[in-house]
């Protein structure tokens, strides 16, 4: 009798240990779940979700959410920054211009030519990593704040790029960053 209840106690643990390898769906669900925690608690939406002017006053539009600065949204120049001001910010809050030039927010939904749609995770951790679009490209530039999200884990990071791949593909071809104004003489010299 005793063999028998041990031999049900280990099939018991033997089966519950396969039910639970042979549904990863959860995991699945749990690292989106996380990503989207995450997205939706550090900002991402603040700059890469473009803002509209609703009665209440500007707003993410979130029917575009997370897509980066409007493609037809034109910025003029580079502004002279003076008076103590450091940075001017485009009304889309997209667009943002200081001392390192004009940058815009990337598109972070799945569009194959326009956003991360090509990405992979190992793509998205690396660009956060290093602070260079694609781990090795350009530099990624203010506001945003790459050495802020450097803190999180490969796994949060991975989390947030798994739920960015689910959201609905925006096509929106960002502009490229444009270098600083030159300087100007100063008065008197």
């Amino acid at each position: 009798m005793k063999s028998l209840k041990l031999f049900a106690f280990f099939a018991l643990v033997l089966f519950a240990s396969f039910a639970r390898a042979a549904d990863p769906a959860p995991a699945a669900n749990d690292l989106v779940a996380r990503g989207k925690y995450i997205v939706s608690t550090a900002g991402c939406h603040d700059c890469h979700t473009p803002w509209k002017m609703t009665p209440e006053g500007p707003r993410p539009d979130m029917s575009i959410a997370l897509s980066g600065h409007p493609e037809k949204f034109e910025v003029g120049p580079v502004p002279q920054l003076q008076g103590g001001w450091i940075a001017s910010i485009a009304a889309t809050n997209t667009a943002y211009a200081g001392p390192w030039g004009v940058s815009f927010t990337a598109n972070l939904t799945p569009d194959r030519e326009t956003g991360l749609g090509k990405w992979t995770a190992r793509t998205f951790i690396d660009t956060i990593r290093t602070g260079r679009h694609l781990g090795r490209g350009r530099e990624v530039l203010p506001p945003m704040p790459v050495m802020v999200y450097r803190n999180f884990t490969d796994e949060d990071l991975t989390a947030i790029f798994t739920y960015l791949q689910t959201l609905p593909p925006v096509k929106n071809k960002v502009p490229d960053p444009r270098p600083p104004a030159p300087a100007t003489a100063a008065a008197g010299s």
